[in-house]
């Protein structure tokens, strides 16, 4: 096994991209965006997504995404007042599943200060039991796929 730690990703390895301020509380006492505070920019990057080309409506569709496996890979901290220039792309497309692959950059930077993943099972909104990936939402997510 290869201790070589993998490069960032590139900027041309997303197909959609958002910009996301950072925000004076975003920041720690280290003086730089916590950690935890990237997965909510992956959330927010996706949700998005999801709900302007995929018409979701997150307060009364039947069928909701639920997160089951996330993971971020950091390069360069971001810190407030910078904004995040999000890319967002979709790894793996399945029946009830996505993953989306998520990469953060500073403005006009090449490669990403923080990378990962996010994988959704799409479920029903009563039962929370896994079915198909609605169709509007899918026709947006093959027009990420990498």
């Amino acid at each position: 096994m290869s201790s070589k730690r993998k490069g960032p990703s590139l900027r041309s390895d997303y197909r959609h991209f958002r910009t996301i301020p950072s925000r004076w509380m975003d920041n720690d006492l280290y003086g730089h965006v916590n950690n935890v505070v990237y997965y909510a920019y992956f959330d927010t990057i996706l949700n998005r997504y999801l709900i302007d080309p995929g018409g979701l409506d997150i307060h009364k569709a039947p069928v909701i995404g639920i997160a089951v496996e996330t993971m971020c890979r950091f390069h360069r901290a971001f810190a407030y007042p910078e904004d995040i220039e999000a890319g967002m792309a979709t790894g793996r497309l399945g029946t009830t599943s996505v993953r989306y692959e998520i990469g953060l950059f500073g403005a006009g930077e090449t490669e990403a200060r923080a990378e990962g993943h996010f994988v959704h099972v799409f479920v029903d909104r009563a039962t929370m039991r896994p079915v198909p990936i609605p169709v509007t939402i899918r026709e947006a997510l093959e027009r990420l796929l990498r």
